[in-house]
């Protein structure tokens, strides 16, 4: 397992919100990204993951809700890296990842296009 700070973690990931083609961050629609060190006791190899109600199944009810929530998690990604380079990868992919699930794709097509 590599070591790397929280606080050197959080750059990564938001250097990948960067990367976000500006015309797909522009859709992104009441979404808080967070990092936490563990994820949770149930699924303890997590990287990542969406909690919300995604793009393509809000009607035209939603509203005043509490923002969407992603949250990368920062153990389980160092856990399977060996390089901060495979570091940088690993997250690039988990934000796209969960990104993604925000814009209503699902698992299976995440992992047919690389993101799984």
């Amino acid at each position: 397992m590599i070591e790397m700070s929280r606080a050197d973690f959080e750059v990564l990931v938001s250097e990948a919100l960067d990367e976000v083609p500006p015309e797909l961050a522009a859709l992104i629609d009441n979404v808080a990204i967070f990092v936490e060190d563990d994820a949770p006791a149930g699924d303890p190899a997590l990287l990542g993951i969406y909690e919300g109600i995604p793009l393509t199944e809000r009607g035209h009810y939603y509203g005043g809700v509490l923002p969407d929530r992603i949250t990368i998690y920062r153990n389980p990604t160092l856990a399977i890296c060996e390089t901060v380079d495979d570091v940088v990868d690993e997250v690039n992919i988990t934000v796209v990842h969960e990104i993604a699930h925000h814009f209503g794709i699902d698992d299976a097509r995440l992992h047919e296009l690389g993101y799984g």
